[in-house]
């Protein structure tokens, strides 16, 4: 996620780029090492992502990240948003068990969540990710790894890394004692959405399919997100960890502002458009009544109004 001028904005939305992956430089980097997690049930493990944008101050640390531990081995659901953020997982982990970490999860292509995939490598661990993911980073990765790196500084960065398990529709990933199901969504967040379940605890792992007080950013599809979050809605799941906001959050009540946000997106971006408005004026009137209620609101609101146009415009 990326703080810009309005004129780079501007540019970015008439050339389609998400802007839910790029940086600005500010400060200094973040201190290295172990930070603080909460333990949102037994064994589920979860950073607190900055309502911010990426910089250089954050380490592009803005994502909910963490890990499961089970009987056997550790899961790291979503390594961070840059190398020097995996890095500083890594150490949390290797903090809080002496188990191997066998899987690395990533949720989707946004920077935010899977730049931090290499801080993993020595430790030869099976990373899994959408059957799709391999295909998205094969298209954005060069250039998000080029924009991280000219705030963050290369070394700081890392490489995007591609999956070596890719989940077609459904998958069990077995940690001893616990079994964690990974389902590969539609177009829903971004074409690559990977969401967890936890079938020990109930607790489920939606990633970016689930904002929480930061406004959604959308990359791919406004109506298959409303209809994956339907679908989340029904699993029966106690808990959720979003992929922005608080580290855990009740369920399915949990899912009201982003469903009053998405459904408002599409209904009064229909509403434009049947009364001829054009997208620019459509930026400045569709779902204003949602901007007090997300951080970041005016940063993505835009963009998330110019997607809905273009994918609704000739229906």
């Amino acid at each position: 996620m990326i703080a810009r001028t309005s004129t780079t904005r501007r540019n970015f939305l008439a050339g389609g780029a998400c802007l839910c992956c790029l940086p600005s430089a500010r400060r200094a980097s973040a201190a290295p090492g172990p930070f603080a997690t909460a333990e949102i049930a037994e064994g589920i493990h979860i950073r607190r992502g900055l309502d911010e944008d990426a910089t250089q101050e954050n380490d592009d640390a803005i994502a909910n990240i963490g890990f499961i531990i089970g009987r056997d081995a550790v899961l790291v659901t979503d390594p961070g948003g840059s190398l020097a953020d995996g890095e500083n997982l890594r150490a949390t982990i290797s903090h809080a068990t002496n188990l191997p970490i066998k899987y690395v999860v990533m949720s989707h292509v946004h920077p935010d969540h899977i730049f931090g995939a290499g801080a993993f490598r020595r430790d030869d661990p099976i990373y899994v990710g959408h059957i799709r993911l391999a295909e998205a980073l094969q298209q954005r990765g060069d250039y998000y790894s080029s924009a991280l790196a000219k705030v963050l500084g290369p070394k700081s960065v890392g490489a995007p890394v591609a999956p070596t398990m890719e989940v077609r529709e459904t998958a069990e990933i077995d940690l001893g004692d616990r079994i964690i199901e990974a389902t590969a969504h539609p177009t829903a967040h971004t074409m690559t959405d990977l969401s967890l379940l936890d079938k020990k605890t109930g607790v489920l792992l939606p990633a970016d399919l689930v904002f929480v007080g930061r406004v959604p950013s959308l990359d791919g599809s406004l109506q298959g997100w409303i209809k994956e979050l339907a679908k989340l809605k029904r699993l029966g799941a106690s808990r959720i960890v979003p992929g922005h906001g608080p580290v855990s959050v009740e369920w399915p009540a949990g899912a009201a502002d982003i469903e009053l946000y998405l459904t408002t997106l599409e209904r009064e971006t229909r509403q434009a458009i049947a009364k001829g408005i054009d997208i620019e004026a459509a930026i400045s009137t569709v779902a204003q009544s949602e901007r007090g209620k997300w951080k970041l609101f005016d940063d993505y609101n835009g963009r998330n109004v110019t997607e809905a146009y273009k994918e609704l415009e000739w229906q």
